[in-house]
């Protein structure tokens, strides 16, 4: 990821999962935060992401 252009790809297709309430993507740094009203597996946001052309890893 290295533009705007690719935050906004990946910040539409988590955005599209049922919940969210709001994404923050860096491509500065990599990171995505997602705050949802109630908890998302991991494997949703993962999935979508990858449906960005995008790849994800969870952090603790």
């Amino acid at each position: 990821m290295t533009c705007g252009h690719c935050e906004m790809s990946v910040r539409e297709e988590v955005r599209s999962l049922g919940g969210v309430k709001h994404v923050e993507v860096s491509a500065a740094t990599g990171e995505l935060v997602v705050t949802s009203e109630e908890p998302i597996a991991d494997a949703a946001i993962m999935a979508a992401v990858d449906e960005s052309g995008y790849t994800a890893v969870r952090m603790t």
